[in-house]
């Protein structure tokens, strides 16, 4: 009994080193070589692992430079132009700087302007909602409120405002990763130029139903009227489906088309406020 299980151990302890010298000698074989630089390029990435740059993760990124011939169409949102030149600096590799972007929700509908015509009583996800019906509102456009793009964002960037019911970007945290644009159904969030000063003008609705039905449906709809457009002197502006879009590459920030919008949908953000101009007194003789 004793010699049966004696032999037994040792068969089997024979047996685990024969499959591991096999495993080790296969391993050998069809082991792959990688390029070491892809650790110390890892190592400079910010490591947020939020795809923002189209890779799966840091490391892919990491090993998508080293494998590069040129960075020009690779770039990392999260660490921006000082990562990159760090990048392209261990790499040999020249680098163009690239404008800073930050996510723009082109949504003003909140509570006061657009009249609700339903209630969702259902699962709390946009995407959800979005496949079920056009919404609580008669905009089919405009932001469903359920924050997809805030569960979306890893940095604390975006948060729903209870007052407006709307998405609220963070300037100092927003990364312009592009996590809350893909998370967005409705399509209403985009990447934009940050702008000189941190300043930037664009039209705050998506709605493509015509005037009187964007109007009705929401107070502050763009309208499709052509007057931005016309009083743009810069050919930045476009309508498209009713639709009014400002070109950030075009735009020289006048500000014209703001005060020209009937509707109020194009907005101006991080500008000094406005001072209003005085009113001459018109002085009738006797």
């Amino acid at each position: 009994m004793t010699t049966t299980i004696i032999f037994t151990i040792v068969s089997l302890t024979l047996l685990g080193l024969l499959l591991a010298l096999v495993l080790y000698l296969v391993a050998q074989k069809f082991k792959v070589e990688e390029d070491p630089r892809i650790d110390d390029v890892e190592a400079i990435l910010p490591g947020a692992n939020c795809g923002g740059c189209g890779f799966a993760g840091c490391r892919a990124f990491a090993e998508g430079c080293v494998k590069a011939d040129s960075l020009e169409t690779l770039y990392c949102p999260v660490g921006g132009n000082e990562v990159m030149k760090n990048v392209a600096s261990y790499l040999g590799m020249v680098v163009a700087e690239k404008v800073p972007q930050i996510a723009v929700v082109r949504c003003n509908g909140n509570c006061d302007v657009r009249d609700k015509t339903g209630h969702y009583d259902g699962f709390s996800s946009c995407a959800v909602m979005s496949n079920l019906y056009s919404g609580d509102t008669g905009c089919s456009y405009g932001c469903l409120g359920h924050g997809d793009c805030v569960t979306a964002c890893t940095f604390d960037a975006i948060r729903m405002d209870p007052r407006t019911g709307l998405p609220e970007v963070d300037e100092d945290k927003c990364t312009a990763c592009g996590a809350c644009v893909k998370a967005c159904p409705k399509l209403i969030i985009e990447l934009r130029n940050k702008g000189p000063k941190n300043r930037r003008i664009f039209v705050s609705c998506i709605n493509k139903d015509k005037g009187g039905v964007a109007k009705k449906a929401c107070a502050v709809a763009c309208i499709g009227c052509f007057k931005c457009q016309k009083v743009c002197a810069y050919d930045a502006i476009t309508i498209s489906n009713n639709l009014a879009y400002i070109d950030y590459n075009k735009c020289k920030l006048c500000r014209k088309c703001v005060t020209e919008c009937p509707t109020h949908s194009i907005w101006e953000v991080n500008f000094p406020v406005r001072v209003p101009k005085k009113e001459e007194s018109v002085i009738v003789e006797q």
